[in-house]
């Protein structure tokens, strides 16, 4: 079980936004107004839910403790064209580098927070009903029509944090990596003799003159890694934003493998998980050189592996030795490769939303439903949520709609019968063979 201080990395959390507020059906009552007509305001629209990214943040872990997120419902239309109140937004902090992931319609979407005050909308509020002074006409000068608000978007969404490391630290369980940060850092790691020692991912700043970058541990990989052994997934997708890799190898095979090879497996399961990990690139750190089996195998590790001499360094993280060399050829090669720019977030700059596809709203589909049909739609089903059932305009405007949007004839072309019931979103509706339909 992680402790409350472990870096936490995922999470699931609900968001829901607030449906809009209703429009009024009121009609003007003044002493000297003989005619009084209708002025029903709208209703508010209901609060969206953000996310943004909080550079004030860097694990998940207060979503331990709230995991659900409601927006406000907007306020009701009103009197004298009176429009409801707005529902207040919220706006949920996530890290920098959050990738949010959530399935709508059976299709999976991913929008990645990458900069500092990017913002997603991750829950749109419901529309604000119409109230009666929009249905007004020449011929229906007093209507009582009035829309309900529509419901706010209520999803469950994955979580994922990809740090924002300079460095990686790779290497097979107890290579000596949390030592090695240890050393170099601050950060004070769990260190033991055992497989996965690491079981998150540690952070460390590490300075060399004047130059600063950021180390993360990365937990031990083990063959089989790339297709999820052991802790596998968890582990490899930290190494993915990381700009350069020092991978650590046991010089001495303390655990009784050869180092060389455990070079070639950690790239292996590199390749295998994202090939352009395997490309990136590494400087390698021959660890425990004060063991006399480390000194036995160096010159058969600089024969064979495929690295650049000046990338190949013979370290003890135990007793700090050959280290400095190693960290002034890292923040060599940061400051030689140095980090994307990112142009700020312009506080103006419009929310991300979820890439979905375009989609025709009219577009509709009819399909049997026990003993009846079933009417789907994006305009239709948005109507019948918006439609309060009980006034008899309302199903009045229902029936033109059916009417004018062809729906009445798809259904006849589909065999529907006197008595069948129509089943559109919340609605039930009896057919006749009139085409009118009757709640």
């Amino acid at each position: 079980m992680k402790s409350e201080t472990d870096f936490f990395d995922q999470a699931t959390i609900i968001v829901r936004a607030g449906n809009g507020g209703n429009g009024a059906a009121t009609f003007r009552r003044e002493k000297y107004v003989p005619r009084g007509g209708p002025n029903g305001g709208d209703g508010g629209r209901g609060g969206h839910v953000y996310l943004i990214a909080d550079p004030e943040y860097n694990t998940l872990l207060h979503f331990r403790y709230q995991r659900k997120f409601v927006a406000e419902n907007g306020g009701h239309g009103g009197k004298n064209a009176m429009h409801g109140r707005n529902g207040a937004d919220v706006y949920v902090p996530v890290p920098p580098g959050t990738v949010v992931r959530t399935t709508i319609d059976g299709v999976t979407y991913s929008v990645d927070l990458a900069r500092p005050g990017q913002r997603l909308l991750a829950a749109r509020g419901g529309r604000g009903g119409l109230g009666n002074i929009h249905f007004a006409t020449s011929t229906r000068q007093a209507p009582r029509l009035a829309e309900l608000g529509e419901p706010g978007q209520e999803l469950t969404l994955e979580l994922e944090l990809k740090m924002l490391a300079d460095v990686g630290l790779i290497g097979f369980p107890n290579a000596g990596k949390s030592t090695l940060l240890s050393v170099i850092s601050a950060a004070r790691p769990k260190i033991a003799a055992y497989p996965f020692t690491t079981l998150t991912p540690n952070l460390g700043i590490v300075e060399v003159g004047l130059q600063r970058f950021v180390v993360a541990d990365i937990p031990g990989l083990i063959e089989g890694a790339h297709a999820g052994v052991g802790l596998g997934h968890d582990f490899l997708r930290h190494v993915e934003r990381t700009r350069l890799l020092i991978h650590i190898i046991d010089a001495a095979g303390v655990d009784g493998r050869k180092p060389w090879e455990d070079y070639e497996q950690i790239n292996t399961e590199l390749r295998l998980y994202q090939p352009e990990l395997a490309q990136r690139k590494q400087v390698v750190a021959l660890n425990k050189a004060d063991l006399p089996a480390a000194q036995e195998n160096l010159p058969i590790l600089r024969a064979r592996l495929p690295v650049a001499p000046e990338d190949i360094f013979v370290i003890s993280a135990a007793t700090g030795s050959g280290i400095e060399p190693l960290l002034q050829r890292v923040a060599e090669l940061l400051r030689t490769d140095p980090p994307p720019q990112r142009d700020p977030v312009d506080p103006d700059e419009p929310p991300l939303q979820w890439p979905l596809p375009p989609v025709d709203e009219n577009a509709f589909t009819i399909e049997r439903e026990g003993d009846g049909f079933r009417v789907r739609g994006i305009k239709i089903e948005r109507l019948i949520a918006m439609s309060n059932l009980d006034q008899d305009e309302a199903i009045d405007r229902i029936q033109r709609v059916l009417e004018a949007s062809g729906i009445n004839e798809a259904l006849i072309a589909a065999g529907v019968q006197d008595g069948d019931i129509v089943r559109i979103g919340r609605a039930e509706l009896v057919w006749d063979d009139s085409g009118r339909h009757a709640l």
